[in-house]
């Protein structure tokens, strides 16, 4: 188990937890009593961290290394999952990953940034930041599963799209903006939910949808609070202070109505019950689907156009 700094409080206690069971098996003590208050104590505890979390905390759990990430949530919310590769292109982004699934039974399209469970996995997934071929992947799916009639669920989990030279020379810019122009044209409902990070254009390349949705604990704007610090203070040192201004907690995005749900994580994060933050994520789709069914595709397509149009603040100018 890996604590974060603001949870060194907690740390301390399963320690002491720890050092006391172990004394147990060595000595045949019984500390069962002692322990049972420990548990007690740790739980009020983590209430505590964990009701009054400032935007920056809120930030290090999205990147906590032990959080679900999309691969676990596909296996455990679908079944039949088929990953498809390539973008018919270049070649294969392993920083994106979708394919067919079944979610209890209903054909759909899901895919999503895969950052890696060690050190070779996010090297080789690129730490989650897709190029322009991981966003025309994802394209070329949605494309797919509007063919075939399949509801499409994008999973989102990334610090930004890749910056390299090699990407711009490839249309990084260009690929992100036709994702954009053709998500809102799907005929099929289209569910968005970021489970971890959402920076930048690199989640807005696969957030376009019917319904946008943030996970408890997770952020969502145009740019990281590091990446924001050191543009306006030259320096990282100021990150606690941009990740407040930013206003880019699920809270904030629900208020101003960037997004249209948040859903609730365990206490102590998602990655403290995985299964159970599943299980919540799986409930959501199986609702928002059943509702998005009953329009037809004109209607979720008009919809989709007038809540993005309402996004943000701008003057008309009579010419």
């Amino acid at each position: 188990m890996q604590f974060l700094d603001f949870e060194k409080p907690l740390e301390e206690l399963y320690n002491q937890m720890n050092k006391l069971k172990e004394m147990s098996a060595k000595n045949q003590v019984d500390v069962s009593a002692t322990v049972r208050e420990l548990e007690v104590s740790i739980e009020k505890t983590r209430e505590k961290i964990y009701n009054n979390l400032t935007p920056w905390q809120r930030v290090q759990l999205s990147r906590h290394p032990e959080r679900p990430y999309t691969l676990y949530y596909i296996e455990k919310i679908f079944s039949n999952f088929t990953e498809l590769y390539g973008d018919r292109q270049v070649n294969d982004d392993k920083a994106m990953v979708g394919g067919m699934a079944e979610l209890d039974g209903m054909p759909v399209m899901v895919m999503g940034q895969q950052k890696g469970i060690n050190t070779k996995m996010r090297q080789l997934r690129n730490f989650g930041m897709a190029n322009p071929e991981g966003y025309r992947k994802a394209l070329r799916l949605m494309k797919m599963a509007e063919k075939f009639n399949r509801p499409i669920v994008t999973l989102i989990d990334t610090p930004g799209a890749y910056p390299g030279l090699e990407a711009e020379e490839r249309g990084q810019g260009e690929a992100i903006a036709r994702n954009l122009f053709e998500m809102v044209n799907l005929k099929v409902p289209v569910i968005c939910i970021i489970i971890g990070e959402g920076a930048s254009g690199g989640a807005l390349g696969i957030g376009i949808g019917d319904k946008v949705t943030m996970l408890e604990n997770t952020w969502y704007t145009v740019i990281s609070p590091e990446s924001c610090s050191s543009i306006l203070w030259r320096s990282w040192n100021f990150k606690e202070k941009a990740a407040e201004q930013l206003k880019l907690t699920s809270e904030d995005m629900k208020g101003f109505g960037l997004v249209d749900d948040v859903l609730p994580e365990p206490v102590g994060g998602a990655h403290a019950k995985p299964e159970e933050m599943a299980a919540t994520i799986k409930t959501y789709l199986l609702s928002t689907l059943a509702g998005l069914n009953k329009l037809s595709p004109e209607e979720r397509i008009e919809q989709r156009i007038e809540k993005f149009s309402k996004m943000g603040f701008y003057d008309e100018v009579a010419e």
